[in-house]
């Protein structure tokens, strides 16, 4: 497919060319038609609104807000709405379409979408925060709806953010509209399960990978990047599976503990002080010496491209399963691959969100509850499958894991859209 020039990686930091990258490769190998190439590859939608809010001050200040729908061709489209300071179109472009990918990869009937508010929220009063959320809301009225696009949360927003959303937009409707979001909170028809679900499908994708390259999980070391939801989560119940977490982190440093950290200890430290700084469970180190320890499996669970092409060479793991979206540049995925290390990419190792936040659609949608261990066992199931096809794809082809997931999710996009027909 020699029409198709590689997406220009100017700046390791651009999350969307990092993702271009990887698609053009995958399409290159899939043999995918021009028409279909450029459909998928574009944005269905990209929404830019100022937020004018009045702050506990008085005075009023604008925040710019986004909202990206990369594909509702398998269905209406879903993705987390984040607040951080670094938002910008091109990451929320990148992340839309990674929901897209991912939503394939684990066959869930949704497209791909992703919003953000550039605001620092550890900075905001809790009401400016709804003023700012529904303000948000008001703005996406027409973008926002339980069969056209799905907002959940992300980084800066959790289940209150949520319920903000859900009841601004109800409020346009007439009545309560519980489907319009997930990751609510549980009294407003939130999913058991949802909080966990990420870090699950992590460690779901991590024993599938550590038993297909026969490492025993009893005799595994393991080391977390990122103690938020996902890296806290994951590494509990990678840790009740047997394997030993050596080190964790947070923004403030990282920790290290060779006979393993008391996992108990620092979730109550987090809690307590809402940091790990201080943590006296490891020897303090750093986040990047944390990436280049000596384990068996490295978590990268914190933000993107903390593995590049400057520190590929130094990581010594030699399974890496990516909790955080778009942790490993692009640059530095063949070094990794020579290297010889299985990276279980952030498209399918962490799809156990979207996959639990699907269910709690479904279940607003029937208007009935499921308990919390039939979400783990469906969630479960839809993990290992998913794994398993994408690990044959990567096998058959002689490819990473991650361009076989990318071959997954665009096959599956591909022939959807062929079959719905062009016009």
């Amino acid at each position: 497919m020699g029409y198709i020039e590689p997406a220009p990686i100017t700046d390791k930091e651009n999350p969307f060319e990092s993702m271009m990258e990887r698609f053009n490769i995958a399409a290159e190998k899939l043999g995918l038609d021009l028409e279909t190439y450029e459909v998928l590859k574009s944005p269905a939608k990209q929404v830019i609104v100022s937020l004018p809010i009045v702050m506990d001050d008085g005075h009023k200040k604008v925040f710019e807000g986004y909202r990206v729908i990369h594909s509702n061709t398998l269905g209406p489209s879903k993705g987390g709405v984040r607040y951080d300071m670094d938002v910008n179109l091109d990451e929320v472009k990148a992340l839309a379409a990674w929901m897209t990918w991912k939503c394939a990869v684990v066959d869930i009937p949704y497209g791909g979408a992703k919003g953000g508010i550039k605001c620092d929220p550890s900075k905001m009063s809790k009401g400016e925060l709804e003023r700012l959320t529904r303000a948000y809301t008001v703005k996406m009225y027409e973008i926002f709806g339980p069969d056209i696009d799905i907002p959940a949360p992300d980084m800066g927003t959790g289940p209150q953010e949520m319920a903000w959303i859900m009841d601004e937009y109800s409020k346009a409707q007439g009545k309560t509209v519980q489907a319009v979001v997930t990751g609510k909170p549980l009294v407003l028809g939130g999913s058991l399960g949802r909080v966990e679900a990420t870090g699950r499908g992590v460690m779901v994708s991590a024993m599938e990978a550590l038993r297909k390259i026969k490492i025993s999980p009893n005799d595994a070391t393991c080391a977390v990047q990122g103690y938020g939801n996902v890296g806290s989560n994951a590494a509990k119940l990678l840790h009740q599976k047997g394997l030993k977490i050596v080190a964790i982190s947070d923004h403030t440093g990282a920790f290290y503990n060779p006979d393993g950290i008391d996992l108990r200890e620092a979730s109550e430290y987090r809690e307590t002080y809402k940091t790990l700084e201080g943590f006296t469970g490891g020897e303090l180190i750093t986040n990047d010496q944390l990436l280049e320890l000596e384990v068996d499996v490295l978590v990268p669970a914190a933000k993107e491209d903390v593995i590049n092409n400057k520190n590929a060479e130094n990581i010594k793991a030699k399974l890496i399963v990516e909790g955080a979206n778009g942790p490993t540049g692009a640059k530095a995925d063949k070094i990794l691959h020579d290297k010889g290390i299985v990276v279980v990419p952030d498209i399918l190792a962490n799809a156990g969100g979207v996959t639990v936040s699907y269910f709690e659609w479904v279940q607003n949608r029937l208007g009935y509850k499921w308990t919390r261990d039939r979400v783990n066992r469906r969630s479960d199931r839809i993990m290992k499958e998913a794994f398993e096809k994408v690990f044959k794809i990567a096998e058959k082809h002689n490819v990473s894991m991650r361009i076989a997931s990318y071959m997954v999710a665009i096959t599956k996009v591909a022939d959807t859209y062929k079959l719905r027909g062009s016009f």
